[in-house]
């Protein structure tokens, strides 16, 4: 089992010799003993990460480095979800929300005004819908990256309902698996393990979405929030 331990605004996920995939900072495979996510304060501007992450994760008590994620969002709204398999850990936050506009009004070559939602080659580090999701089962590398695209897939059909956005520009994931466990092949929607973390993301997030949210405002657009973007340009479409 997966252990589950939060400390000094760190939240750690250990399992010794787990197998992870992250889309956080310094992302990608690994082998680690834990993986993190860590609750910056307001007004957080530290641009050595990889340092800022091991001073946090030291000070509050985690020896072992790991993949970790950044968040805006206090640790005191992180929620957890476990089914069968699958522990899902969620963070959420909606200061830089999201939309992909069904009908966009922008075409591919036309020049529009974009000032407030223009994309960059770059997005900020800091995650604000952040997810730690673990499973007991052994999962190779291609059958993690299946569990990631499962619950990255669980997060945006949750989202959409919940908050009317279907993400946010700085949302992070990551999987782990179990390198001791039962193996398992598949990680899809139909099968045991992906099933499972279709409702522990779902659960976990609107748990974290509505302990956030109990005493503030949900934006309710791009426009009412902090930051966020509208991809509202179209794409040429073609046939080979």
């Amino acid at each position: 089992m997966f252990e589950a331990t939060t400390a000094d605004g760190v939240f750690g996920l250990r399992r010794p010799g787990a197998r992870w995939l992250s889309t956080g900072w310094n992302g990608g495979f690994s082998r680690a003993d834990a993986a993190y996510n860590v609750s910056v304060p307001e007004g957080w501007e530290r641009t050595d990460l990889d340092s800022y992450i091991d001073e946090r994760r030291e000070r509050a008590g985690f020896e072992v480095p790991g993949p970790a994620l950044l968040t805006g969002v206090e640790l005191q709204h992180l929620r957890g979800a476990r089914l069968d398999p699958v522990v899902a850990y969620a963070t959420v936050g909606l200061s830089n929300p999201a939309t992909l506009p069904m009908t966009p009004s922008g075409a591919a070559d036309e020049s529009v005004d974009r000032s407030a939602s223009e994309p960059t080659d770059e997005s900020p580090p800091v995650g604000t819908v952040n997810l730690v999701v673990a499973t007991t089962r052994d999962l190779e590398r291609a059958t993690l990256a299946s569990l990631l695209g499962t619950v990255v897939e669980a997060k945006t059909a949750t989202l959409l309902p919940t908050t009317g956005f279907s993400g946010t520009t700085s949302d992070a994931v990551i999987v782990g698996s179990d390198a001791t466990g039962e193996p398992a092949s598949f990680a899809g929607s139909a099968t045991v393990v992906g099933a499972a973390a279709r409702a522990c993301v779902r659960d976990a997030i609107r748990a974290s979405f509505r302990s956030r949210y109990a005493d503030r405002e949900v934006p309710g657009s791009v426009a009412d929030a902090d930051h966020g973007v509208v991809t509202d340009r179209r794409a040429d479409v073609f046939e080979l």
